[in-house]
């Protein structure tokens, strides 16, 4: 694609970037076939293809409108047109790139930079267990649409003592320790029985990745520069690395490297941590776990865009489920969003919920005993409406682990 951006833009590192993402762009529009805006609005705009043009269009010093803007929006930032594209478009940087510009060049109205603001202040902070708390206190007095987005509580479980030589550092995050302590909790067992240990560290937070996708990028490499303080001494100290049981958070931390990689004090350090960082669904399988084994139990396998597009990973937790012992079903549209997506099943509600019933559909049509994920927002969004019971497949190991050698804690 022939591009000339502003000289401006092209004097960064990013621009340079940007540009060449979209050199490689050569029209062909196979992206289309697996965006789920796409197939459900049917218009090119809302499909990578015309978003691209969009995005060129910005970054060449073209009229953007409000139209652009909610076209946009209207993205998942899925990456599942990275995985089709034939060219090897890194959409999903270009995408992040122009969000901020797109937001300078056409101001959002008070309520919508007020509703940004607060969810990329509130959900992060020490506040937000708090709050969740509270709301499900009242979540009975709620009306139904609010009381389906509080998720009810979860305990957390034996958490076991950092007692082996190779110790691996937990990413606690935000919304997944506090809506569901459980997942790290399982996490922790299944190391620890593999000789093992899963610790937490004080000042680690949010990995960055809610307010980089709302545009917000010195906030999201504040998250970063916050965690590499706090990782740091322990790996130094001779952990094995970074943790980290939610596959959307995983994505965001291997790319520290590139958040950071103009930060004269970080980049080196964003770069090694980031090389650290391990995802469940591709360590687990490395390690000496016991035969967990759950014959007989039918788990239909949502496996997030995060997963599949970002980490790469498609069919990681179905082989991981399979070999203990699972009857694994891959759903119809497997590459198709759930429609979860961060903060969009807040910012685009009625889009968000259709894929999400599309999404249920394929996954309960073979009547599964259970709906296994890997990702937290991924799990939160499918549990709002379904009634087949969503878990993180960890929970699914450390129960079925446990039911076949209790006497292992």
């Amino acid at each position: 694609m022939r591009a000339v951006l502003r000289p401006e833009i092209l004097a960064t590192q990013d621009g340079a970037e940007a540009e060449a993402i979209l050199r490689a762009c050569v029209h062909c529009g196979f992206c289309n076939a697996t965006c789920p805006t796409y197939q459900l609005l049917g218009d090119e705009r809302d499909g990578p293809r015309g978003r691209i043009y969009q995005i060129k269009s910005l970054l060449e010093g073209m009229p953007v409108s409000a139209e652009t803007v909610s076209h946009l929006d209207r993205c998942l930032g899925c990456r599942a047109c990275e995985t089709t594209c034939p060219s090897g478009v890194q959409y999903g940087k270009l995408l992040d790139y122009a969000r901020p510009l797109l937001d300078a060049a056409v101001p959002r109205p008070a309520q919508g930079r007020a509703l940004r603001w607060l969810l990329r202040r509130l959900i992060p902070s020490p506040l937000f267990p708090a709050l969740l708390t509270l709301g499900r206190l009242v979540r009975p007095l709620l009306p139904a649409a609010l009381r389906r987005r509080i998720p009810l509580a979860r305990a957390g479980g034996a958490w076991p003592a950092a007692r082996h030589a190779t110790r691996w550092l937990a990413l606690d995050g935000c919304v997944q320790e506090a809506a569901r302590p459980s997942i790290n909790a399982a996490a922790a067992r299944v190391l620890d029985r593999a000789g093992q240990s899963l610790q937490r560290v004080a000042g680690a937070g949010c990995c960055g990745a809610l307010p980089y996708h709302l545009g917000a990028h010195d906030e999201a490499r504040a998250c970063a520069r916050r965690n590499i303080e706090a990782w740091w001494p322990a790996l130094d100290a001779g952990a094995a690395g970074v943790f980290c049981a939610s596959s959307g958070c995983s994505t965001m931390l291997k790319d520290y490297g590139h958040l950071l990689r103009d930060d004269p004090q970080y980049a080196e350090r964003a770069q090694t941590l980031a090389a650290r960082v391990r995802d469940a669904t591709d360590f687990i399988g490395e390690l000496p776990v016991m035969p967990a084994g759950a014959p007989g139990v039918t788990v239909a396998v949502q496996a997030p865009c995060s997963l599949q597009h970002g980490l790469k990973g498609t069919g990681r937790m179905e082989a991981l489920l399979g070999g203990m012992g699972c009857t694994v079903q891959t759903p119809a549209e497997s590459h198709l969003c759930c429609g979860s997506a961060g903060t969009y099943s807040i910012l685009q509600p009625a889009l968000s919920a259709e894929l999400r019933d599309r999404k249920l559909g394929h996954l309960n049509a073979g009547t599964p005993a259970v709906i296994a994920t890997s990702n937290i927002g991924c799990l939160l969004h499918l549990e709002q409406a379904s009634a087949t019971p969503v878990r993180h497949w960890l929970e699914i190991l450390d129960e079925a682990q446990a039911q076949r050698h209790p006497e292992v804690r």
